[in-house]
């Protein structure tokens, strides 16, 4: 897979389609459309000026995460689990005054976590509460799945688990451990943390393989369908699982990353292989390419 860039991503993803994964507030746009349910969003700051309709939007919210539109990694994100008169509790216990949290927002606005620089948005929607599942191998934060799809076919899929190492974030170079899931039963089967396979989760000392990932159809059948809301042939699918409203998609990546391999300990390029040399008839519907998937990889 080290040729992904030149044979994949370019065959398959137009770079006319990158803005519609590459800023969050579109991606919601467009799941909106296709009934593919995200974090419901409280509002948009797009420019400097509109800084001071913050206090306004959270007015009325405990909780909330605010988080730059074209950012990634993780980086610029600030999740709040309490909000006070004048400050706000974040996830992680640390205590930010509500007039510094302005200042980060002028950040995002600045380009400051964007891609490229480029100036940015800063996105507040409603905070993760995480389905129990993984609450015995996660410290802190909110785990994701990364589902890498290609031609519409799941064809990889992993959980990202935050450590302390990583301070609660799902990020794998951070620190978060990565656990490969096995398409056809939903089950986490291996699992890596920083380049080493790993059978416990090293905070809590809990096993990382067994688990089963509840709603496993519609998680698949959620990143299928980013074929047809992006026309991208080639995207990794970020999902979470919401303990009120099930899965939720959080964002679509027109780059996906490597390290899914090593979660599941095999490579990318055999299974794309595979659906290159699969009959046309499974590509008609997700559905159908979420069927063949967890029947053939």
């Amino acid at each position: 897979m080290n040729n992904r860039n030149a044979e994949v991503i370019m065959a398959r993803n137009p770079r006319s389609r990158f803005p519609l994964v590459d800023n969050k507030v579109v991606t919601k746009e467009l799941a909106a459309l296709s009934d593919i349910p995200t974090p419901e969003l409280y509002g948009v700051i797009a420019k400097h000026g509109e800084v001071r309709q913050f206090g306004s939007i959270i007015n009325n919210r405990d909780s909330f995460a605010l988080k730059p539109a074209r950012g990634s990694g993780g980086s610029g994100i600030i999740l709040v689990k309490e909000k006070r008169e004048t400050d706000l509790i974040t996830e992680s216990g640390r205590t930010i005054a509500i007039a510094d949290l302005r200042y980060h927002i002028t950040d995002i606005l600045s380009g400051v976590f964007s891609l490229e620089g480029q100036d940015d948005q800063a996105i507040i929607e409603a905070l993760i509460h995480p389905d129990d599942v993984f609450a015995a191998v996660t410290y802190r934060g909110v785990p994701d799945i990364r589902v890498v799809v290609y031609r519409g076919v799941p064809i990889m899929s992993m959980v990202r688990l935050p450590t302390a190492a990583s301070d609660g974030k799902a990020n794998l170079h951070g620190g978060a451990i990565g656990a490969g899931i096995d398409l056809q039963s939903g089950l986490t089967i291996t699992a890596v943390h920083r380049s080493t396979i790993v059978a416990r989760h090293p905070d809590t000392g809990n096993p990382v393989c067994g688990i089963e990932v509840p709603h496993w159809d519609k998680i698949l059948l959620m990143a299928a369908r980013s074929l047809e809301m992006t026309g991208l042939g080639y995207i990794g699918a970020d999902i979470v699982i919401d303990r009120y409203r099930g899965p939720l998609l959080l964002e679509l990546n027109a780059r996906p990353g490597l390290a899914i391999q090593m979660a599941n300990r095999t490579g990318l390029l055999r299974r794309i292989q595979k659906v290159d040399q699969a009959p046309e008839n499974i590509f008609a519907t997700p559905e159908n390419r979420v069927e063949w998937a967890r029947q053939n990889l």
